[in-house]
């Protein structure tokens, strides 16, 4: 049966699937190795777009399940537990596959969408322009009104070299929120500076400073209402699945405990969390990250402390969990279980 045709169930259950063979026989595998690399192996991100895992986000008739974040969550659990580093990079894709297929127009949709589905054009996400407080990052039209400027920073985009197309989000004078697609690619004004990360390190995260760089008027996607809390639905769903990608991994190698109980715990929490409770969720999803990694390193002992062992890797890697995009009620409810010990 053609993707297109497959029902929404049997659709995730394939991509599910997919995942996890994939997380089992090639991620994980590697994982140690890319652990120490520059950059993610673009081999890797091939066979999550042969595997049809690019276009999650997108309607189905591209080979997708929509934007429902409980639905991608278990594929996203699934490629953490195998590589985080791989699977950070590949997550930033559905931000931009969401916005073609919800907000872009005609001529956007249909020169990106399909490509971006089937991961032949892969994306990134630049969103400082909806971070609280002053803009960080600004845009306006030109005089001619036959393009867009951009001016500011955004501190943390990844998969840099690895990713085609950015998704910017940028204030504009009047507060509004413009959505544009930017050829993530060295152009005048643009200023790349590499972050290098305790853990995955490998995601090629960078800073972008935009000074004047100039993007033609037909990459706008839209223009509308500076709305926080519309970019953080999906992805604080999505980070907890990072999280608990990680726990998952540390359950595996740990073999029978407590800790597993505790996984579909914290996956029910997230599934069933609504407005104030997501931070939470979010939260007590990285707190559990971090202590299942700390138990696998007692559990393997000394020599956990090696380069060469997925512990120490696994225990980095929950300490990213805890910051990379924190809130603040996440970061408040993480103090709270963190004093009391959850």
């Amino acid at each position: 049966m053609p993707t297109a045709e497959l029902p929404t169930a049997e659709l995730l259950a394939e991509k599910v699937a997919a995942a996890r063979s994939l997380a089992d026989e090639v991620l994980f595998p590697a994982a140690l190795a890319v652990d120490r690399a520059d950059a993610v192996p673009a081999g890797h991100l091939d066979r999550l777009a042969d595997a049809g895992l690019y276009a999650l986000a997108g309607p189905p008739e591209a080979g997708g399940l929509g934007s429902d974040p409980h639905a991608v969550a278990p594929v996203v659990e699934a490629l953490a537990g195998g590589c985080l580093a791989t699977a950070f990079v590949w997550a930033q894709h559905h931000g931009l596959v969401r916005m073609l297929t919800s907000e872009a127009g005609p001529e956007l949709r249909a020169r990106w969408l399909g490509p971006a589905c089937r991961g032949e054009v892969r994306g990134g996400l630049a969103l400082a322009g909806v971070l609280p407080g002053p803009p960080r990052l600004r845009a306006e039209p030109t005089a001619d009104g036959a393009a867009w400027r951009i001016d500011g920073t955004s501190p943390w985009v990844t998969g840099w070299g690895r990713v085609d197309l950015l998704r910017v989000a940028a204030r504009t004078a009047d507060g509004r929120i413009a959505n544009l697609a930017v050829d993530a690619v060295d152009q005048p004004g643009l200023t790349v500076t590499r972050q290098r990360l305790v853990a995955v390190d490998a995601s090629a995260t960078v800073t972008l400073g935009f000074d004047g760089v100039v993007v033609p008027a037909d990459r706008l996607a839209s223009i509308g209402p500076h709305d926080e809390a519309a970019y953080g639905i999906n992805s604080l769903r999505l980070q907890g699945s990072l999280a608990l990608g990680v726990a998952g991994r540390c359950c595996t190698l740990l073999g029978p405990s407590s800790f597993d109980d505790e996984l579909v715990v914290g996956r029910k929490a997230l599934d069933a969390a609504l407005g104030d409770a997501m931070p939470v969720a979010r939260a007590v999803a990285s707190e559990l990250a971090l202590r299942a990694a700390a138990a696998l390193v007692v559990s393997v002992g000394a020599r956990s402390i090696l380069l060469g062992e997925h512990a120490q890797r696994l225990a980095r890697e929950a300490l990213f969990t805890l910051v990379f995009g924190s809130r603040e009620g996440i970061r408040r409810s993480l103090l709270e279980r963190l004093a009391r010990g959850a």
